[in-house]
């Protein structure tokens, strides 16, 4: 996983409310495991007209929003169903981090896993963004993890909270099992200091 440390990057806005994981990436896609190819389906329903060809405004089809790599969206984002594969796809499309005012509890655990910053703004600053995203078509903001800091064009800085275990492993690019056998010598030489187990569960005439 690719370490998140700073990100100075264009944002998108998409500032619906409630945006489920079925409009992130609807059921129909969901039958791969793999996260590869995902990005092109991401709101799939809204991107692309019933044939297939793309919805010209659309933001994600907008020429001037290729390559954006923060999306500013609406309240509550990624409600609905518990898929891995919303956080899949937008990772594969190319974002790093998601602006919100809340995520549901779900989605963001799944989006921390897979190296997508959730990032909560009260609404004072959401309105400001979206008005500034309105205004500026290729807005750019910049995130500091280290700091957990949101960092406006006027040089305002807005903190956003992050535990301390999610917050490490962004930093180091480590998923879980990564943070685990990180630790594994000490673990080993924990382990190796402690008494042989005695086989509680062994027959008594074994």
């Amino acid at each position: 996983m690719e370490p998140f440390t700073k990100l100075k990057a264009q944002v998108v806005a998409i500032p619906a409310d409630h945006i489920d994981t079925d409009q992130i990436i609807p059921a129909r896609f969901l039958k791969t495991i793999s996260k590869a190819g995902l990005g092109k389906n991401l709101f799939a329903d809204w991107r692309y007209e019933s044939s297939g060809e793309p919805i010209p405004t659309f933001p994600l089809n907008q020429p001037h929003n290729q390559g954006a790599r923060i999306l500013l969206a609406g309240d509550n984002f990624g409600c609905g169903s518990s898929r891995e594969h919303a956080p899949w796809a937008l990772t594969d499309f190319g974002f790093r981090a998601v602006i919100s005012t809340s995520f549901a509890d779900i989605f963001r655990n799944n989006a921390l896993k897979n190296g997508l910053l959730p990032v909560v703004v009260d609404d004072e600053t959401h309105q400001q963004l979206l008005s500034l995203a309105a205004e500026e078509p290729e807005l750019v903001l910049s995130i500091d993890l280290d700091t957990q800091s949101l960092i406006l064009p006027d040089g305002r800085r807005v903190q956003f909270p992050i535990d301390a275990f999610n917050k490490i492993c962004l930093l180091e690019g480590l998923d879980q099992l990564g943070y685990l056998l990180k630790h594994a010598p000490e673990i080993e030489a924990y382990e190796s200091s402690r008494p042989a187990r005695v086989n509680t569960h062994a027959h008594p005439l074994t």
